[in-house]
């Protein structure tokens, strides 16, 4: 599919086209928000790439209008804007929707996952999986964010409990959990772990900070 911006606005909202596989063309118009509505958390789009707020100050200087200073991460190359606005400016809206996508496997260097809802598939590179690899088994439910349709990423579920493959002998009777090892998992990752977890345990990790919570029984 093919989108790009035309000059006209429908309502005052930006106009665009998209020209689809089988050469329909649908017209429809992009949101805009206003420096009233901007928060953190925001998901905009600024020539064409997908950002997300992750600051926001209301500024009001002595004379003259108010200002909007942001920051905004680019959800594609994970870079960072500096950006002011003035009271009353506007960006538009991103196209970005969150579905629920189950991880089926790894082919090379990609990683497949599956829409529960609708069953279509989405192939990810290493990159946009990012660090997520880390905690990804098959048959997992993540979170996967779509721009225009398009995968930018996963996020797995906030604790996941994996094996420990191999991990050095610990000293005997040491059950202090401020004392701590490397451990291979399942995964193929390295998770630090306490000084007691031995192989063939299964541990939960919290996969947002990638840390050991604890052992799990069987």
């Amino acid at each position: 599919m093919c989108s790009f911006r035309v000059e006209s606005s429908l309502a005052g909202y930006p106009l665009w086209l998209d020209t689809l596989s089988n050469g329909l063309t649908l017209l429809y118009s992009m949101a805009l928000i206003s420096t009233s509505d901007f928060r953190k958390g925001l998901k905009v789009q600024i020539d064409g790439d997908p950002y997300i707020m992750t600051e926001c100050n209301f500024v009001k200087p002595g004379k003259g209008q108010a200002l909007y200073k942001c920051k905004l991460k680019n959800l594609t190359r994970g870079t960072t804007l500096d950006r002011t606005y003035k009271s009353g400016e506007t960006l538009e809206s991103a196209d970005i929707t969150e579905i629920d996508a189950q991880y089926l496997y790894k082919d090379g260097q990609s990683f497949m996952f599956m829409d529960n809802s609708t069953y279509e598939q989405y192939e990810l590179s290493a990159e946009l999986v990012d660090d997520a690899w880390k905690y990804l088994k098959e048959g997992m439910l993540c979170k996967m964010m779509l721009f225009n349709n398009n995968p930018m990423g996963v996020t797995p579920p906030n604790h996941v409990v994996l094996l420990v493959e191999y991990t050095e002998p610990g000293v005997r009777g040491n059950t202090a959990t401020n004392v701590t090892k490397p451990a291979k998992v399942d995964t193929g990752a390295e998770i630090s772990v306490p000084n007691f977890v031995e192989d063939g345990d299964r541990i939960k990790v919290d996969t947002r900070t990638g840390e050991y919570v604890e052992r799990v029984k069987e």
